[in-house]
């Protein structure tokens, strides 16, 4: 296992700069996952921790060694990319073996080591097989299998789980989890789903436009953004955001309706209001933050998104699934001030 840093981490194409100065540290053993919306440079900047892509500058170290203008085969990593790349014509047992190739075990060592691999991946039984006989699951875990059989120092994981159906990245995100609470390696994962990140991360790294935008763990990005951007792409649905004025402390919106906060900034200021549809309760406890009536309902099971036209714009927010509003009805939505979020309209960024 190894400790891993960017500093200052740039990558151009020609004049187009598409990473601008990402520093980031991950601990030994750590579960980081990179998450972002598709050309936020997150794919890019795993595949030059992996040495796939060259760097523009900084620095990428892995234990102590910068390993800027080392190969791949070098760096002591090993990576499962989305598209499995395992051998069709190879049985399980040689698509794990082929992680192995260029290694100086012993053949004895070898198949000990196969067979652990396998027995961890719950796969010993499918090792005759051939990827064509296997689920897409079970040809994922060959392509795990494969990269965990070298004992690499950082496992990197490109958006692996995209090609898989609902229920099966579910599970997957599962033994992933597991794998690493068993093994313990550091593992960075890339994808652009944020449930993957929120259930599966120790940090969470959001990106945006090639550059970090915030780094936490999945409790404080989800209940401390650092912008609106972070605000409403963690979380479904979305953080409600509404305008209105910061004064005092507290925050008049543009319908009208006086909200108190906990702030105490008292600069008058074109604000946004963020709160989320979960802290949002129908005539319950708490001050009332927007009256209006219900547009859009949207049945989940045990809970219902409602859809409320108010004065300051559509807003969303969760009833009970047995009993929820009628579409026309009339409703108060209430939130709790710890619960509300003050961004600045201009620049974004939330205002502590």
């Amino acid at each position: 296992m190894a400790n891993l840093s960017l500093r200052t981490l740039t990558k151009a194409y020609a004049q187009t700069e598409v990473l601008h100065g990402i520093n980031l540290d991950v601990a030994d053993g750590e579960f980081i996952v990179f998450v972002g919306p598709s050309g936020c440079g997150k794919s890019t900047t795993l595949r030059m921790i992996a040495g796939l892509e060259e760097v523009t500058s900084g620095e990428v170290v892995i234990g102590d060694r910068v390993v800027n203008h080392l190969e791949p085969k070098e760096r002591d990593i090993a990576m499962v990319f989305q598209n499995y790349a395992i051998y069709p014509h190879m049985s399980v047992k040689k698509n794990i073996a082929f992680g192995l190739r260029s290694s100086r075990m012993s053949r004895p060592d070898k198949e000990a080591r196969i067979a652990e691999v396998a027995g961890i991946l719950d796969m010993t039984h499918l090792l005759d097989r051939k990827p064509a006989q296997l689920s897409g699951g079970q040809r994922q875990r060959v392509a795990i299998g494969r990269a965990m059989v070298r004992d690499p120092a950082v496992f990197l994981f490109d958006e692996p789980l995209s090609n898989l159906d609902a229920q099966l990245r579910t599970q997957m995100r599962l033994e992933i989890k597991k794998l690493h609470q068993r093994v313990g390696n550091t593992i960075i994962f890339v994808t652009h789903d944020q449930v993957e990140a929120m259930t599966m991360a120790d940090r969470i790294v959001i990106m945006k436009d090639g550059h970090i935008q915030q780094v936490g763990t999945p409790s404080e990005v989800y209940h401390s953004p650092a912008n609106t951007f972070v605000a409403q792409f963690i979380g479904a649905p979305s953080m409600n955001m509404l305008p209105g004025t910061l004064n005092g402390g507290g925050v008049r919106l543009a319908s009208g309706q006086s909200v108190g906060t906990t702030h105490t900034n008292t600069t008058s200021r074109p604000i946004l209001l963020g709160v989320r549809p979960d802290d949002l309760t129908l005539q319950g406890s708490g001050q009332t933050v927007v009256t209006g009536h219900v547009a859009v309902r949207e049945p989940l099971g045990a809970e219902t998104l409602i859809y409320v036209t108010t004065e300051a714009g559509e807003v969303i927010a969760k009833a009970d699934g047995r009993n929820p509003p009628d579409v026309g009805a009339h409703v108060t939505l209430s939130a709790d001030p710890t619960n509300v979020h003050v961004f600045d309209a201009d620049s974004g960024a939330v205002l502590t």
